[in-house]
């Protein structure tokens, strides 16, 4: 029995500390996690460890040493400790094959399969974003933009702000159509939801980044949210829900009637154990009783917008434009090779060498879902984009489109260039369709981080840059500058004339021809050549029947 203690009381403090592992990071009882093989060796080590400590100093290692100390050669010990390597052969394999088993499912022998992740199709432009996509599906507003107007909403409610925080974790969401940005509020600490956890969270900001607005919604006391502790924190309680599935991307949502949830993505493994993350489905919180909900990707609500989370989307682009060709081509060859724009968190001057790009991506609210933008580049690391992708942050749906121009680094240059002398800093933009024309379109803020002005950039003239204090004004702006008819429809304040043609004029602007009709009383119409094709065939001399929209041409038929 004696010789039991030593391993019952490895066992108790193993499991303690097991325990309190297993509480603390909520690892998913699943052999895709490498969390849990780790968590497993260092369990073990700890049961091998307190065992040997506790059979005594004496049996653990204890060596003699004979030294000779005066006439009677007297034995003097001393103790040293071993740490008894041979013990621990079974934490270090389990270590080492984990190590062993990321290393065959990463890129390196993969690459193909990372490669077809992520599905692409290539479509086209003008006809995924049509400009019935209008301004009101923009969204413009970065995080920190949104962090500020959140943050003054709140301080101006004295009950609210004394005992929670707004979560800085804004999400970019469709709702009834429009694009909003959503954060819970969190408690305050410890001791702040030691006093409220009866009442829980009792509300959230909504910042519309079209109009620049906050507004702070009351809901039912919500418990069960990441800034809880114990038994209430939000992931702690999926996890006992569900303890083999592995999840990630847990974020706030509301759904059409403002009701709130939270929304953890699925995660799945498709590479080896460890390796070709995707999302499989999701499972959805109530916070205010705790119920949960599991979906497959097929059958995910469409008031929910984030499941594929952006990040995710860009990197397995980026498996997909790097490995098509193979994992050596990504290193040497670099043929075909392509990424998703990237930036640097520190100042350009402040770049370290060991310093990596992380993705960047806007949003685009369309069809009832949030979709995200980003410009694909070739790897060789010049300004230019060789084309975009549009994906589902929903579904995982990806379209590619061949449209080259100015990346988007450059376009946000060119617009705080334009108004240089007020230091104002450019936005993430966003992609518009302009009568077919790509444009970028983005806000420039003082230093304070208040939006001063929007800014519109041509694609691929990235010098064509219009500014306005608002997004219609910039937009007329924009169209005025290409030489774009806003009035090319019939309308209320249309009239018909019939006049004779004097002379016909036909001039380019900014790659555009336009008609200029002048009749035998010098009176003066335009038209766009691209809308009015049958005009080209006019000479002059030709009497003709026009419907017009003060000066603009919006009909016309040769008598």
């Amino acid at each position: 029995m004696k010789k039991a203690v030593p391993y019952i009381i490895g066992a108790v403090v193993s499991i303690i500390v097991g325990a309190l592992g297993i509480f603390l990071l909520c690892p998913a009882i699943n052999v895709h996690d490498p969390l849990l093989w780790i968590l497993t060796a260092v369990i073990l080590f700890v049961f091998i460890f307190v065992s040997r400590l506790a059979r005594g100093i004496k049996d653990f290692g204890r060596v003699t040493v004979s030294q000779r100390t005066g006439s009677k050669g007297r034995k003097k010990t001393y103790s040293k400790f071993n740490f008894g390597v041979k013990y621990y052969i079974a934490p270090i394999a389990i270590l080492a094959l984990t190590f062993v088993i990321g290393i065959c499912g990463s890129t390196l022998f993969n690459a193909t399969s990372y490669a077809e992740i992520l599905t692409v199709k290539e479509s086209d432009f003008e006809k995924d974003l049509s400009e019935s996509v209008g301004t009101d599906s923009i969204a413009l507003m970065d995080t920190a933009s949104a962090q500020m107007l959140g943050d003054r909403e709140i301080g101006a409610l004295s009950d609210v702000v004394s005992q929670f925080n707004v979560s800085y974790d804004y999400i970019q969401i469709d709702f009834k159509g429009k694009p909003v940005k959503v954060s819970p509020l969190e408690y305050a600490g410890y001791f702040k939801w030691l006093g409220n956890k009866d009442n829980g969270v009792k509300g959230y900001v909504t910042v519309d980044p079209v109009s620049m607005s906050a507004t702070f919604e009351d809901s039912e006391g919500m418990k069960y949210v990441p800034s809880a502790f114990f038994m209430e924190d939000a992931y702690r309680h999926i996890w006992l829900q569900y303890p083999t599935l592995m999840f990630n991307n847990l974020h706030f949502e509301i759904d059409e009637n403002g009701k709130p949830y939270y929304v953890a993505s699925i995660a799945e493994k498709t590479i080896g154990l460890f390796g070709g993350e995707t999302v499989s489905g999701c499972i959805v919180l109530d916070p205010v009783t705790g119920e949960t909900m599991k979906y497959d990707l097929k059958d995910i609500p469409r008031w929910i917008d984030v499941v594929f989370s952006g990040d995710l989307i860009c990197q397995q682009y980026n498996w997909y434009g790097m490995y098509q060709n193979g994992y050596m081509n990504s290193i040497f060859g670099k043929k075909d090779c392509k990424q998703v724009t990237t930036y640097y968190t520190s100042d350009e001057e402040d770049i370290s060498e060991d310093e990596t790009p992380v993705s960047d991506f806007g949003y685009v609210s369309k069809d009832g879902d949030i979709w995200i933008y980003t410009g694909i580049t070739s790897v060789n690391g010049d300004s230019s984009n060789i084309g975009f992708l549009l994906a589902n942050e929903r579904t995982g749906e990806s379209f590619y489109y061949t449209v080259a121009g100015a990346d988007e680094k450059s376009a946000m240059s060119a617009a705080e260039g334009e108004v240089q002398e007020k230091g104002y800093q450019a936005s993430f933009p966003s992609l518009i369709n302009i009568d077919g024309n790509p444009t970028y379109i983005m806000v420039l803020k003082d230093s304070g981080g208040l939006v001063k002005l929007y800014a519109a950039v041509n694609v691929e003239q990235y010098n064509l840059v219009t500014t306005a204090a608002t997004q219609a004004e910039c937009i007329a702006k924009y169209k005025e500058l290409l030489g774009i008819e806003e009035t090319d429809k019939p309308d209320d304040k249309t009239e018909e004339v019939t006049v004779k043609i004097s002379s016909i004029k036909y001039i380019d602007i900014d790659g555009n021809t336009y008609i200029y009709l002048i009749d035998d009383k010098e009176n003066i119409y335009k038209a766009k050549a691209s809308s009015h094709e049958n005009m080209l065939l006019l000479g002059e001399g030709d009497t003709v029947n026009l419907t017009l929209s003060g000066s603009k041409i919006v009909s016309c038929e040769k008598m």
